[in-house]
């Protein structure tokens, strides 16, 4: 378990396509957090496993690439940015490629840690709404403010074919949810949103009724 973070952590986890990015982002900005968002950490280390030439099934090799690369986690306004060797790879994390690869990238134990670990470091400074498959299972799991935002496989699919993406949904969540370092799981003490029928508004208004019953409100 990791040590308690200095500043206050909203933790919101859920499958791919479940809406948990953009109500993440929209909760930060009500609340006056900073967002962060791991998923993009991922993609990232993956569009740079790819770019470099390293198969993407090569755990050893992925493993020697992360340990080495220079890696710059940064805000801009109140989002999370990360450089790597100095490259900012955002334009680039959307790519077929990258969809394809990512899930089998982000197994790699190594480079989880190597992650997880910058991941704390933005709550040293600030209060966070954070997204991603193990943020209250595994990189805040002290946090008391927990939420999985879930929807149904069919209205996911739709929802990625409506952004142009071309995710398999079914395969995401087998390779997410069986992968051996840090799975898709639910914590136990997490409260589950469904979201297939709720608006973006609806989901963040839900969010914010419950903290408020747990004392928060906005950022300190």
């Amino acid at each position: 378990m990791s040590a308690p973070a200095a500043h206050r952590v909203i933790a919101i986890d859920g499958p791919a396509a479940s809406g948990k990015s953009s109500v993440a982002r929209e909760l930060a900005q009500r609340l006056g957090f900073v967002y962060v968002n791991s998923g993009a950490m991922y993609r990232a280390m993956t569009w740079h496993v790819l770019e470099r030439g390293v198969a993407t099934d090569d755990s050893d090799a992925i493993e020697q690439l992360a340990e080495r690369a220079v890696i710059d986690c940064q805000l801009r306004g109140h989002h999370s940015l990360m450089l790597i060797d100095g490259i900012n790879p955002e334009p680039f994390l959307r790519e077929d490629r990258v969809n394809d690869n990512v899930s089998r990238v982000s197994s790699v134990p190594r480079l989880r840690e190597i992650l997880v670990d910058h991941l704390r470091r933005y709550a040293s400074e600030n209060d966070l709404v954070m997204e991603g498959r193990d943020i209250g299972s595994v990189v805040f799991p002290e946090t008391p403010y927990k939420f999985y935002i879930d929807a149904s496989p069919d209205i996911r699919a739709s929802r990625r074919a409506a952004q142009g993406q071309h995710d398999r949904i079914a395969a995401r969540d087998q390779a997410d949810s069986s992968r051996r370092a840090s799975p898709l799981i639910i914590a136990e003490d997490a409260q589950v949103i469904d979201s297939s029928h709720l608006t973006i508004d609806g989901v963040v208004g839900e969010i914010i009724g419950r903290l408020k019953l747990k004392g928060l409100t906005s950022a300190s």
